[in-house]
């Protein structure tokens, strides 16, 4: 039987596998985009679950490669049904006195990506989205 959290890591660990696979097919690097695809992707799978569903199965991941003659610019977009959840940018907080384990997966988002944001155009969607330069030598 599984445990409710195991849809959870199943839907992580397979969006970061699958970024990783199409950035390989792609011939792009991978590695940020798959740190960026962990984070989004885990926000999206718990903050975005809706009641009554499987966790981990109410999201929806899209890559895009924009290439142009000095590089490409991939924009990684994680969808989820909840748009009255917006993501906060915060600083984890202290209990205790001993610093919360979660609440980082944006701010590594806003470090590591060269643009992001939210789009709630298409209702009843939130995506945040995250875009990466990548830059030919």
């Amino acid at each position: 039987m599984n445990r409710p959290d195991e849809g959870f890591r199943q839907a992580h660990r397979l969006a970061r596998r699958l970024t990783v696979q199409q950035l390989i097919e792609w011939g792009e690097p991978y590695e940020t985009a798959e740190q960026i695809v962990a984070e989004l992707a885990a926000n999206a799978a718990l903050h975005g679950r809706v009641p009554g569903r499987v966790p981990g199965r109410s999201f929806r991941l899209s890559l895009s490669l924009d290439s142009g003659l000095t590089g490409s610019t991939l924009r990684i977009a994680v969808s989820d049904p909840r748009p009255e959840r917006l993501p906060e940018l915060r600083a984890p907080q202290a209990v205790s006195g001993v610093e919360d384990e979660s609440g980082r997966g944006l701010l590594i988002v806003v470090a590591l990506a060269d643009r992001w944001g939210v789009d709630l155009t298409v209702r009843p969607l939130k995506t945040v989205w995250a875009e990466l330069d990548i830059r030919r030598g």
